[in-house]
């Protein structure tokens, strides 16, 4: 028993508050201490008399001073273990009724009688009905085979246990066991009686699979290889945003639950790592960015924040020089003010048309030449002044003639003299695309040929608008 009471106080060194009963997470226990064997036992005596005498260890039991009893059980389940007890003892108290009497017992010395118990167990825990982290009362049944000096017989057996677990793995347990023997007599060498054996030792549980080291057991740990918290089933919480790691789509930055972890940094409802302005208010269509004009073009794009904007333009409106309505890049005319229909140039008026070919009407000519009379050159001016007015608008130039000469030469005359006045046109501003000449002849006169103003009204110029 010194050797025992060692062993005691080692665990007690261990003890801790957080203890728990055999169970799926340690599921092997093994037990070992002494054990006291009783041998008082009488049917015919009041019930409360044998009760008190199986517990009168001075008189009654038998006991060896060295670790005496090994138990290996396995938790089976629904509270339920099962296992395999052997013990070891020395008989040197036979208690027995002593002949011709009715309740008087006699101890005597059956001859330092060898003891050996096999036994097995099956065991009911109440620790969790009970619902206590340290005690752990329990009842249990089973059989057996027991060496009892010379004789040997089976047993069925009963009893009651209590275990305080000290720590989570080690407990102090006590067991006291019924053993029934179904031989009609109480000889020593001969028979196996009736007895009662009492347990006292520690009991160590182990089995359970802790790889990561985070006290939780690997089948209760959904991540069983990373160091994590009882509150996550074992998995890590790397930014302690209360969202285990395996279900953070941001597991090292703190974030939100409605944003599976991740944060938003300016509470626009969209996570920081979608956010193109994570640090600026903003809306979705913008990918978080704001957008003060509203032009669809995110302020950071936005070379004009606060004025509406084509993207195309980096938020800006397009210019319009003239004002015009019409946008530089369309307009046509930029630096003169137009119509919309007419791509922001200003439209030919039926007025400037007119005064067009009242102007050439006057252009003379040199007789039978394409060269221009000098009276002719302030009128040359004023027709190019009136072109310039309508840059967009393009002109054709027709020559005519009289009837005097071939036609032949006639048809050469009005083709030279259109090109005079177009080459002019062109050498004082006017771009060539916008014009072309064509001569006539003879073919189109407006007045007779017959007279002198006849044919001076047929020797003219007209200048056309192009549609």
């Amino acid at each position: 028993m010194k050797h025992l009471n060692k062993l005691f106080i080692a665990a007690l060194m261990f003890a801790g508050v957080t203890s728990q009963a055999q169970d799926s997470n340690n599921p092997w226990a093994v037990s070992f201490g002494a054990n006291a064997v009783d041998t008082k036992i009488s049917a015919s005596s009041p019930m409360e008399q044998q009760f008190s005498e199986y517990f009168n260890a001075q008189d009654h039991w038998n006991m060896i001073p060295s670790v005496s009893s090994l138990t290996v059980s396995r938790y089976v389940g629904d509270n339920f273990s099962f296992g395999l007890t052997g013990s070891v003892n020395k008989i040197k108290r036979m208690v027995d009724k002593v002949p011709g009497t009715l309740n008087t017992y006699a101890v005597t010395n059956p001859g330092d009688l060898n003891y050996y118990g096999a036994d097995a167990v099956i065991k009911y825990s109440f620790q969790q009905m009970i619902k206590s982290k340290i005690i752990d009362p329990s009842v249990h049944v089973g059989g057996g085979y027991t060496f009892f000096g010379d004789a040997s017989a089976g047993t069925v057996n009963g009893g009651l246990g209590l275990t305080f677990w000290l720590t989570e793995h080690v407990g102090l347990q006590f067991q006291t066991t019924y053993k029934h023997s179904f031989d009609d007599t109480r000889t020593p060498n001969v028979d196996v009686p009736t007895h009662v054996q009492h347990f006292a030792g520690l009991t160590f549980k182990f089995g359970g699979k802790d790889t990561d080291g985070d006290g939780i057991y690997d089948k209760d740990d959904a991540c069983p290889e990373t160091f994590g918290l009882k509150e996550f089933m074992g998995c890590p919480d790397t930014d302690g945003d209360k969202i285990a790691d395996k279900d953070d789509a941001c597991p090292e930055t703190f974030g939100l639950a409605e944003f599976n972890g991740c944060p938003d940094t300016d509470g626009d409802g969209i996570v920081d790592n979608e956010d193109a302005c994570p640090e600026v208010k903003g809306t979705k269509i913008m990918k978080g960015c704001p957008d003060a004009d509203g032009d669809g073009v995110a302020d950071k794009d936005d070379n004009c924040p606060e004025v509406k904007g084509p993207a195309a333009n980096a938020g800006c409106p397009w210019p319009d020089t003239d004002g015009d309505g019409v946008a530089d890049k369309d307009d046509q005319c930029p630096t003169v003010a137009g119509t919309v229909a007419n791509n922001g140039c200003p439209e030919v008026s039926d007025e400037a048309i007119k005064k067009l070919n009242s102007y050439a009407k006057t252009i003379l000519f040199n007789s039978g030449k394409s060269s221009f009379q000098k009276q002719t050159m302030p009128v040359l001016v004023a027709i190019t002044a009136i072109l310039k007015e309508y840059p967009s608008a393009k002109f054709s130039i027709e020559g005519h003639t009289d009837s005097d000469g071939t036609e032949e030469m006639n048809q050469m005359l009005s083709t030279s003299r259109a090109q005079a006045v177009q080459a002019y046109l062109i050498e004082n501003g006017i771009d060539a695309t916008r014009l072309s000449s064509t001569g006539f002849g003879e073919k189109y006169p407006i007045d007779s040929n017959k007279t002198s103003k006849g044919k001076a009204n047929n020797r003219r110029v007209d200048v056309k608008l192009v549609n």
